[in-house]
């Protein structure tokens, strides 16, 4: 079903890029699905109209709206698909392709990976440790992950054998009412990475989506639950 249209808002002194957005939101589109169309966090969209950034994304959004109005395309992985034909990297004044400030996704010979989504990055799907999943796919490795949720969230108490399973250890309480608790080890096998991946792949990249449903399907937590941290080790299966 497509979004619903929303009342379009006054483009007067903005960039272009923010107009673009502002066009799509009117399709019914939120800043966030903006944001999954470039493959960038929501906090870059309101940028648009804070900072005056964007123009990179200019020639992907024009195309994404062509797409929406004149083909009728209104899937969020489709339109993706489409952007990421229409994004390219900032150049410098030299003409050089400009750096870009992140952390690297870092994959060891020995298969030993780490990587981290807190609150915002949550928000937008945790997109950052989809290429740490699927290389770890690629190579066959196994996976483990830590979630963080309110602890009403969960199903069954802290240490039980059902959830965890049974290790203590792995279950850390926050002051905040919430509580961390792990899943999967190289002691207990942990989980196929390739698995995962999939299921990634199924909700259109989504990965705090794809470890809610698991949780929810392996009967561990409530389907309201909401994380709020998330964290995924690999390491190379014996």
């Amino acid at each position: 079903m497509p979004p619903r249209p929303r009342r379009p808002r006054n483009n007067s002194g903005l960039n272009e890029a923010a107009q673009l957005a502002n066009r799509l939101q009117a399709s019914g589109y939120t800043k966030r699905d903006i944001a999954r169309i470039i493959n960038r966090d929501p906090s870059l969209v309101s940028q648009f109209y804070t900072k005056n950034k964007g123009a990179a994304f200019v020639p992907a959004l024009r195309e994404v709206l062509t797409a929406i109005e004149t083909g009728g395309i209104t899937d969020l992985p489709e339109l993706a698909a489409i952007a990421a034909l229409h994004t390219h990297r900032r150049t410098t004044v030299s003409g050089a392709r400009a750096r870009v400030r992140g952390k690297a996704v870092l994959i060891t010979p020995t298969g030993s990976g780490t990587g981290r989504a807190g609150a915002q990055a949550i928000a937008s799907g945790s997109a950052s440790l989809r290429p740490l999943i699927a290389e770890a796919a690629r190579r066959g490795l196994r996976l483990a992950f830590t979630v963080r949720l309110a602890k009403t969230g969960y199903l069954h108490p802290s240490g039980s054998r059902t959830d965890s399973p049974g290790i203590r250890r792995d279950v850390i309480q926050r002051a905040d009412h919430t509580e961390e608790r792990s899943y999967g080890s190289a002691q207990t096998g942990g989980f196929d990475a390739a698995d995962f991946a999939r299921r990634i792949d199924a909700t259109g990249g989504d990965v705090t989506a794809a470890v809610h449903q698991w949780l929810v399907e392996t009967g561990r937590i409530r389907p309201d639950a909401h994380i709020t941290h998330l964290e995924v080790r690999t390491w190379r299966p014996r």
